[in-house]
């Protein structure tokens, strides 16, 4: 018996470690790069994504680096490529994703190859605005002749030479000059009288009322203000962007109001324009303006063209473009956390890799050496060193939204038990607890298939915030769904209603009417049904009463076996860690004290289920403190149950000391024999510590505070003292949140549904089958499933994981390329 139970301890030590039980192990390395390979070097473990840097030069900002400038290209690039994609952009291209095959440019060819883009992108655009602005100002001087020449009644030669005056010395602008010209040379030469003047023009719509009010102040009424609005929205030069506007022309007499309302028309943003009294003069000029229009809109059409297969070209790199400049800048900036040696012909890096990939790293940097046609080889070997290792699971699709749960509240202390392996199982089991509806279930289903089906569509778009938490947790709404049917199917609830799926029911009413149903209960004539609850229990008088006490006692049992997970997670990661204090100290009479009390509980809850019992459980476990010596009498479940009792709140007292006093008093002598010399320990070489110790850094003593690990080790034992009383009630929201599932599915149902499909108004029953609809989808498929998963998020975060788990760890983040994104520009 003895050999085999020896071959037996062999064969579980021998298996092999699971990748999400316990972090990956992980080697602290040290590099030794000549400069002509750290280039490569460095892209090359870009591409394996398996070595996180240390950052050498912490101490010194980034412009005292060693490739500050070619940082700042690679920025000066960034921001090219980014203007490049905004204006693709704004003009409604597409980046192709699939650039045709070129050769790949040297990063020099590259950003000479960028800057003559933007030089003519640049020059393009502003070609264009200029073109576009004198066509925008010829569309507006089009509309005011149009509509201003309603407004001017042909006189006398003085208001013409007035007129021309104006034109001569008002409008006659540089910025005018091409569409002007015709108009000066027509007018030029005529003498100035005196006499009525006029002002055209056009400005926004919303600015006319102030507008005309200010000009009517200004000259103190001494002007004549006619307005139309445009026949179109026009774009406006100035902004460029599409708005009403309104054709409007003063009349006025005098300089000084001449000024005035030239500075009003300034200040509003008015664009006045010359239009001539004459008819024959307007038409001459709308012609004019007509041909350049046109003109314009032709040279506009083709920059616009020219411009498209420009930004074309672009596009079809661009991508290429931007993630071989996102690669170089990652690359130096990762040399920047690298020292030069003294001989400033080699490059020293520092990091952290998995064990498993030491090889493939070795791999790599032999490629790069050799590739770079280097003489010299790259040094790589592994080192020892003080500070705790970074943690690293390999996940999948599947695992990967379940280790973020348990990331969220903190990631795990190097090679500690991993919470996210029981949280694949026990997180949708506890929502479905509190969710259990087999008809809400079926709608979560569905939803999860659908973003599973489309993962590989949805996993290449860019999705909102809220989808994308959607979509990553995919797994865990199929999890969740599953596990809500099976609860709706022990609950027996299908939007509330209640189906013999099973089999028919145990129980039958006393008469043939089922007058009595309500108020004197049913009787049970047949077996038991055969899985979950009996349908013959919904809208009986003893529903409620049963359903409660049923959901409040699983929650205990489900509270109490998953707090002592945790306990026994606990005992594996002190074996681990060859920490036989915290087993011995810790572990046992935490394990002895939860059971003796609510471990207790829990049997009897499971005895009074089995023989049914009618005894008070409340009365019980108040009076096993209050009374412990006095008879149980009624509330007795079986023989002995008073003396074990006693033994039972005995060890549990005795638990607390034990787990307060005898710890921090051994970690005393422990480190004063250290320290004088009466225990001795093997000197190891770092591969020795790498491949014998768990953890594979050096494990490196703080000066002993023996007031602070009792101050520590008191608190933590108060702590879980008072935690195992609160923590157990706190599992009791698995019956509240699933007795208020229930209810509000049964309100909806009931008082919407039935209510509206009892009229035989056909309106009426489609308003209360959509308001059903909306409160199903809306309330108890959204809110409800939000407010479930919170409180299963709680119960593992604080009711489990603090039983073992430290979460003072940092996450391995190696650099790789495939974890650049759009923001690491």
């Amino acid at each position: 018996m003895r050999i085999g139970g020896i071959l037996k301890m062999e064969w579980v030590e021998n298996l092999p470690a699971m990748d999400l039980m316990r972090s990956e192990k992980m080697s602290f390395v040290q590099l030794i790069i000549p400069v002509e390979s750290a280039h490569r070097a460095v892209t090359y473990l870009g591409e394996l994504g398996l070595l996180q840097f240390r950052d050498l030069n912490g101490d010194k900002s980034p412009f005292q680096r060693s490739f500050v400038n070619q940082v700042k290209r690679c920025a000066e690039m960034s921001r090219k490529l980014r203007f490049f994609k905004d204006q693709i952009g704004k003009a409604g291209l597409v980046i192709s994703d699939n650039p045709p095959m070129q050769p790949i440019h040297e990063l020099e060819d590259l950003e000479i190859q960028l800057l003559e883009h933007e030089n003519e992108l640049s020059e393009m655009n502003s070609n264009g605005e200029k073109l576009f602005q004198t066509f925008s100002e010829l569309l507006e001087f089009k509309m005011v002749l149009q509509k201003a020449g309603s407004f001017l009644v042909p006189g006398k030669s003085s208001v013409a030479g007035e007129d021309r005056e104006l034109v001569e010395n008002v409008f006659s602008n540089d910025s005018y000059d091409d569409s002007a010209s015709l108009l000066e040379q027509e007018l030029r030469g005529a003498p100035i009288l005196s006499g009525v003047r006029f002002i055209c023009g056009i400005i926004n719509k919303e600015k006319v009322l102030t507008f005309e009010r200010m000009l009517f102040r200004a000259t103190r009424g001494n002007m004549l203000f006619h307005q139309a609005a445009a026949d179109e929205q026009i774009i406006d030069p100035i902004s460029a962007e599409m708005v009403e506007k309104t054709i409007f022309v003063v009349f006025f007499s005098g300089e000084q109001a001449r000024m005035k309302i030239l500075k009003i028309c300034d200040a509003f943003g008015a664009n006045c324009y010359p239009v001539p009294e004459e008819i024959t003069r307007q038409r001459q000029i709308t012609k004019e303006v007509l041909s350049r229009l046109s003109d314009l809109e032709t040279t506009l059409d083709a920059g616009i063209r020219h411009r498209n297969k420009a930004l074309t070209s672009i596009g079809l790199q661009l991508n290429k473009w931007m993630n071989m400049v996102r690669k170089e800048k990652a690359v130096y900036d990762t040399l920047n956390m690298l020292n030069f040696d003294v001989t400033k012909k080699c490059l020293v890096g520092e990091g952290w890799c998995p064990f498993f990939a030491k090889a493939q790293i070795q791999e790599t940097l032999q490629r790069a050496t050799f590739d770079s046609s280097s003489q010299v080889g790259i040094i790589f070997h592994a080192m020892d060193d003080a500070d705790p290792p970074p943690t690293y699971f390999r996940t999948n699709r599947f695992t990967n939204a379940f280790q973020e749960i348990v990331d969220a509240y903190g990631v795990a202390r190097y090679q500690e038990a991993n919470p996210a392996v029981y949280t694949v199982i026990t997180f949708p089991f506890l929502f479905a607890v509190m969710f259990g509806d087999w008809g809400h279930g079926l709608c979560l289903l569905l939803l999860a298939l659908f973003l599973i089906a489309r993962e590989s569509r949805l996993s290449s778009q860019k999705l909102g915030s809220f989808m994308e938490m959607l979509f990553g947790g995919r797994y865990v709404v199929l999890l969740m769904s599953i596990f809500s049917i099976f609860c709706g199917l022990l609950y027996n609830e299908f939007f509330s209603v209640a189906f013999h799926i099973f089999g028919s029911s145990a129980f039958k009413c006393r008469d043939d009417q089922c007058s009595d149903a309500q108020t004197a209960g049913l009787v049970k004539f047949r077996d038991p049904y055969p899985f979950g609850v009996d349908p013959s229990w919904r809208g009986s008088r003893t529903e409620l009463p049963f359903l409660n006490s049923l959901k409040m006692k699983m929650s205990i049992l489900l509270g109490v076996t998953q707090m002592n997970v945790g306990i026994i997670l606990s005992y594996f990661n002190a074996h681990f860690f060859n920490n036989s204090i915290d087993v011995r100290y810790q572990f046992v009479p935490q394990l002895i004290f939860l059971n003796s009390l609510f471990g207790y509980l829990s049997i009897l809850i499971i005895i009074k289920w089995c023989t049914g019992s009618q005894a008070d459980l409340y009365h019980v476990m108040i009076y096993m403190f209050l009374s412990p010596m006095e008879e149980l009498g009624e509330n007795q479940l079986f023989w002995g149950q008073r003396p074990l009792q006693i033994f039972l709140l005995l060890i549990a007292i005795i638990a607390v000391p034990w787990m307060l006093f005898p710890k921090p008093f051994i970690l005393k002598k422990l480190n004063s024999e250290r320290f004088q010399g009466r225990s001795y320990g093997i000197l190891r070489n770092s591969e020795m510590d790498l491949d014998a110790e768990p953890g594979s850094s050096r494990q490196h003593h703080e000066e002993f505070n023996f007031s602070e690990v009792f101050v520590h080790q008191l608190i933590h034992s108060i702590e879980f003292v008072l935690g195992a009383v609160s923590n157990t009630a706190s599992y009791l929201r698995l019956w509240a949140l699933s007795l208020a599932h229930s209810e509000l599915s049964t309100v909806f149902y009931e008082k919407v549904l039935l209510l509206a499909w009892g009229y035989d108004n056909l309106f009426v029953k489609a308003i209360g089958l959509a308001v059903f609809a909306f409160a199903t989808a809306f309330i108890l498929l959204m809110m409800e499933t939000l407010s479930a998963f919170l409180h299963a998020l709680r119960l593992h975060w604080v009711e489990f994981q603090n039983k073992f788990y430290h979460g003072d760890g940092y996450k391995f983040r190696p650099f790789s390329f495939a974890a650049l994104t759009e923001d690491d520009d």
